[in-house]
């Protein structure tokens, strides 16, 4: 029996499924990927790791990410998705209180390993397989709504920088293990895997309702594409290798803004989380919008233009003189943050179906984690070796805007099953 279903018959339960996959991801952006730059500056002043050091493990994060993803991908797809969600949770919630305990570089990178392995097993990938599984026509809606609890998320990180003024980083994670075992568990009730298994359709509307009401068929009325099949189409690469080039930019940013706007431009630690707010605020317009406009029109022409704003963003941060560039940085990033976002998993649905979406997304992650992994280390190394940060981060933005031309060359592949000569 699905949850809510006799109660609230009018609700198709793949909108439970999308609000308590936001959820979550305000939960596991709020704890951890918006806050690791906060961590890194009192963890840098406590124990006096160098930049490139502390990089070092939020690219073992991504690292991790990218390595697991496809042996994730292929279990999610063939058993389920409660199950690792479950594991997951748990993971990630000890980690933390590992975490808080750490006392040396080596056991800082352990904890943060077990982070990283629950974040993964228990959030955003295994969230996003399901929310494909369970709509199609409004997809580019459903990935924009979950995507705005990570951006909600990020609000409240002028919260979590006074608990760690307050209380101290070590009680900050231990309290944020406490909040992610007893929320995030009993969320991952909601979790089911496709609406076939319920007697469902695809967006809660039969086949019938669906040619009424749109007048034309699905967006993937063909065969899906099997893994294989979709490693033989260069949408395949060119979608995961701009994924990757606009996180050159985002990584970097999560891990480095907070230390270059104290150390770099001279504001107060409580001063720096009020721009992760206003980046935030940026990535909730985005996502909002990319709900409105994701299903209506290209989504990879959509990604490109992003691309762009990442681009002129972090250039202008690179080179701040003023609070006004900081502010523009902060909400243009965000803005084209929370646009592209959606954009990315909605686009491998739409080209290659749902059949082996997990399985597809996973393998993706192996190529995107060059810009997940790279971009901080960059950033780090250049910063630790001139001084400050304005050479790793425009560098980084020139080769992540260069990136945009994959998504303007990703075209919809063909069908599987379909005349190879009209393939594109």
């Amino acid at each position: 029996a699905l949850p809510f279903q006799d109660r609230r018959k009018r609700v198709y339960h793949g909108w439970w499924i999308v609000a308590a996959g936001s959820i979550n991801q305000a939960i596991i952006n709020l704890t951890l990927a918006r806050s690791f730059g906060a961590y890194a500056v009192l963890l840098e002043s406590q124990f006096g790791w160098s930049k490139t050091a502390l990089s070092a493990a939020y690219s073992l994060q991504q690292a991790e990410n990218g390595i697991l993803g496809p042996i994730q991908g292929w279990l999610i797809d063939r058993f389920g998705p409660k199950a690792s969600m479950r594991l997951g949770i748990t993971m990630f919630g000890v980690g933390f209180m590992a975490f808080s305990q750490v006392n040396s570089l080596t056991t800082f990178y352990l904890a943060y390993l077990m982070l990283a392995v629950g974040s993964s097993l228990g959030g955003f990938f295994p969230v996003n397989v399901v929310i494909a599984n369970w709509f199609d026509r409004k997809r580019a809606r459903a990935f924009s709504l979950m995507q705005l609890g990570g951006a909600i998320g990020g609000l409240l990180i002028p919260v979590v920088a006074v608990l760690l003024e307050t209380f101290g980083w070590r009680t900050t994670a231990f309290l944020s293990g406490i909040l992610v075992l007893l929320v995030c568990l009993p969320l991952n009730e909601v979790i089911r895997r496709r609406p076939e298994d319920f007697g469902l359709e695809i967006d809660g509307i039969s086949a019938a309702e669906r040619e009424a009401t749109a007048g034309k068929p699905s967006l993937n009325p063909e065969r899906d594409f099997t893994l294989k099949e979709a490693l033989h189409t260069r949408a395949f690469w060119l979608v995961s290798l701009g994924h990757g080039s606009s996180l050159l930019i985002v990584s970097s940013v999560n891990v480095h803004l907070v230390l270059h706007l104290t150390s770099g431009l001279g504001y107060s630690f409580a001063g720096a989380s009020v721009f992760i707010t206003l980046i935030t605020a940026g990535q909730i317009g985005g996502t909002m919008l990319a709900g409105g406009v994701g299903d209506r029109l290209d989504k990879s022409k959509i990604a490109a233009g992003c691309m762009i704003f990442h681009t002129i963003a972090m250039l202008l941060l690179a080179h701040a003189t003023s609070i006004v560039m900081v502010v523009v940085f902060a909400l243009m990033h965000g803005t084209a943050w929370g646009l592209r976002g959606p954009m990315m998993q909605a686009i491998r649905a739409d080209y290659f179906g749902r059949s082996a979406y997990g399985a597809i997304l996973g393998m993706s992650s192996l190529i995107i984690i060059f810009g997940t992994v790279s971009g901080p280390v960059i950033a780090g190394f250049l910063a630790d070796r001139t001084g400050d940060y304005v050479l790793g981060f425009s560098l980084l933005a020139v080769v992540s805007g260069l990136g945009s031309s994959f998504f303007l060359l990703a075209k919809r592949p063909v069908p599987p099953g379909s005349d190879s000569r009209l393939a594109r």
